[in-house]
């Protein structure tokens, strides 16, 4: 076994890894860029590198940086976590060229898999069934649009390199295929250096199933059984399961048995998912799934087959890696109960999923599980960390496993309601829903679930009476008790021989409430709004949290924030244009589709932002004349003015 390791990666797939790292005796050293200085996964490694400047061209995806690391360290191995280098069959052979161990697959295996179109081929002469569609060399768009007409439509362009779904796009009509597959190509080469693509036929009622694998040096391969991932937004994971809801034994064999000989066809070693697509539409039969890609990593995923399984992955990865045996034959792997895994992101849910930033002021996760299950929350951030515009929104993963599908996902829902995040827009209240959604519930998934669903899965309830009520008593600074029990902190409005009235202004979006509230005799408050006055006592009821300028009130698994306005602070809106569009993220002018001039319509499509490796559409807000409007290759940051509309005569 090793005695030091370096993690070339960050946030929570590092501190994993260093949990298991730990309680094998093994000393660990973090990698870290200027963003991640003061992150949590370098306060608990034992050694800590610096790589450079905070985008992870210049830090994570710095190999020459990261094998320096390691041989300054007296590191014997790297372990990849998943993303940036886990994937890069030249990081491992540049890893082994270094005298290192590489955790993880050979270059070779990577290779065979790490390009979807070759992936499908060797897999048809392995004997698993893929999916019909285009997988060749050629990539011209006549040929291209030709194969997806000879498919039939609906298809789906995917690039060749990579996942995540980024680089892919649905296509439901001929007409609407040359702007989808420039889409795919500029995502594909800004993600993963490589234009190229395939074209599939899509399935209409898909449902994504994976299976993990793992094998070892001996030529020894087994399967962990499957994952159900296809609750999916924008084609990228929200809350995965495992196993798959009415899994049949005929169809997890076959498929278990095809993942397995995929494994072996390309002489795996360590930890890698099969990934399927399953057409749903008349049941799960043995007969109606299909290969998609291999994952020669570990996926973000992998805590809920570690709760079903018993097993640690990350401690057969090191043990294999060390070159032992696969600790376990397949008959003795079995299988446990049901999980769940929701990834908390910051992201607005209602705009989109457009991806967030800000500082978690307030961050509190359920300190038990719920009653008769078990959880686990997978977290790279602490309370007070700030969510960058450089990496992947993630905030933490909440796991739950109970002895069944339903006391699992009942769980799920209780530990959704009790985790508390405030400083940043969060989709918590978005899987909640969709944790409660009748057809989730009853395991009635298929990838085009959330979109089918998403305005009613987005939607936020108005803050009730209540929740405004106790924001003005937090507010007013009384409803969270400081210092023990200051009794001047409970004074509000004093006043000789009458109980006096202080009055509070809240911000909600765009609208302002008001707000007034009275001292009561026994110790409690009448707070009056527009809807009526609310009797409530300091400190009691409501979950909540205060951060500059503002007060975030716990209802359930939504969290309602409201500004604080300063009496004393000026507006300083000076110039900034009424109904100009500003930019929602830090990010780069990928592609301008107007000039200054155009008169344009609510709606129409203006330019398209690339933020977190991801395009986003930013359309026209009103109907307008635009007067400025930004430059292609533009690096814009949150709330640059990116369209300034011409004033309208009155």
């Amino acid at each position: 076994m090793f005695s030091k390791i370096l993690i070339a990666n960050r946030g929570e797939i590092a501190c994993r890894i260093i949990r298991t790292a730990r309680k094998l005796g093994i000393d660990t050293v973090a990698v870290y860029s200027d963003a991640d200085a003061a992150s949590l996964h370098v306060a608990m490694a034992d050694e800590a590198v610096h790589i450079g400047a905070s985008p992870v061209g210049e830090s994570y995806l710095r190999a020459e940086r990261i094998i320096a690391a390691a041989k300054q360290t007296g590191a014997e191995a790297i372990h990849p976590g998943y993303g940036f280098l886990s994937e890069n069959p030249n990081f491992v052979d540049q890893v082994a060229a270094a005298g290192l161990v590489f955790i993880g697959p050979s270059a070779a295996s990577i290779r065979a898999m790490g390009l979807k179109d070759a992936a499908k081929r060797l897999m048809e002469k392995a004997g698993v069934p893929v999916v019909p569609g285009y997988h060749g060399e050629a990539q011209d768009i006549v040929l291209l649009a030709t194969k997806a007409r000879e498919i039939g439509y609906p298809v789906l362009i995917k690039a060749r390199a990579g996942g995540g779904g980024k680089g892919m796009r649905r296509v439901d009509h001929p007409d609407d295929f040359s702007e989808a597959l420039s889409g795919a190509r500029r995502e594909a080469k800004a993600a993963f250096g490589d234009d190229r693509v395939l074209v599939e036929k899509y399935v209409d009622k898909p449902r994504h199933i994976e299976v993990q694998v793992f094998g070892d040096n001996f030529g020894n391969a087994v399967h962990l059984y499957e994952r159900d991932c296809s609750a999916q937004r924008r084609h990228q994971k929200v809350i995965e399961e495992a196993p798959a809801p009415d899994m049949t034994p005929a169809l997890r064999k076959a498929m278990t048995d095809a993942a397995v000989k995929a494994a072996k066809a390309i002489q795996y070693s360590g930890a890698g998912t099969i990934e399927f697509i399953v057409d749903a539409s008349k049941g799960l039969l043995a007969d109606r799934f299909w290969f998609m890609e291999m994952n020669t990593r570990l996926q973000v995923e992998h805590p809920v087959t570690e709760m079903i399984t018993g097993v640690d992955l990350v401690e057969w990865q090191l043990r294999v890696a060390s070159g032992e045996k696969l600790p376990k034959a397949q008959d003795e792997i079995a299988l446990s109960g049901h999980a769940f895994e929701a990834r908390l992101y910051a992201e607005d849910a209602t705009k989109g999923f457009l991806p967030a930033i800000g500082t978690l002021h307030h961050l509190r996760f359920p300190e038990t599980a719920p009653a008769g299950a078990s959880m686990r929350v997978e977290t790279g951030v602490r309370q007070g960390d700030a969510i960058s515009p450089y990496y992947d929104p993630m905030i933490a993963k909440l796991v739950v496993h109970g002895p069944d599908r339903a006391s699992a996902l009942a769980a799920l829902g209780e530990a959704l309601a009790g985790t508390e995040i405030a400083g940043s827009v969060t989709n918590t209240a978005f899987l909640a829903a969709l944790a409660a959604d009748e057809d989730f519930a009853a395991g009635d998934v298929d990838t085009g679930l959330i979109g089918r669903k998403q305005e009613a899965l987005t939607a936020i309830a108005l803050p009730g009476d209540d929740v405004i009520a106790t924001a003005a008593l937090a507010a007013a600074d009384v409803s969270i008790p400081r210092n023990g029990s200051d009794p001047w902190s409970s004074l509000v409005g004093y006043a000789h021989f009458h109980a006096g009235a202080r009055r509070i202004r809240l911000k909600a979006g765009d609208e302002e409430i008001a707000a007034r509230i009275t001292a009561r005799d026994d110790g409690g408050f009448d707070v009056a709004t527009e809807t009526g006055v609310h009797a409530l006592r300091a400190g009691g009821g409501k979950r909540l949290a205060r951060w500059p300028g503002h007060v975030t009130v716990f209802a359930g698994a939504t969290g309602y924030s409201f500004g604080v306005p300063d009496p004393l602070a000026k507006a300083d809106d000076a110039g900034a244009g009424v109904g100009n569009l500003r930019a929602p993220m830090p990010g780069l002018v990928k592609v301008v589709r107007s000039v200054a001039g155009d008169v344009v319509v609510k709606g129409q499509p203006l330019l398209i932002l690339e933020a977190m490796k991801m395009e986003h559409t930013i359309a026209a807000p009103h109907d307008g004349t635009i007067a400025e409007i930004a430059t292609e290759g533009a690096q814009v940051t949150d709330g640059t003015v990116l369209v300034r509309f011409a004033e309208t005569e009155a």
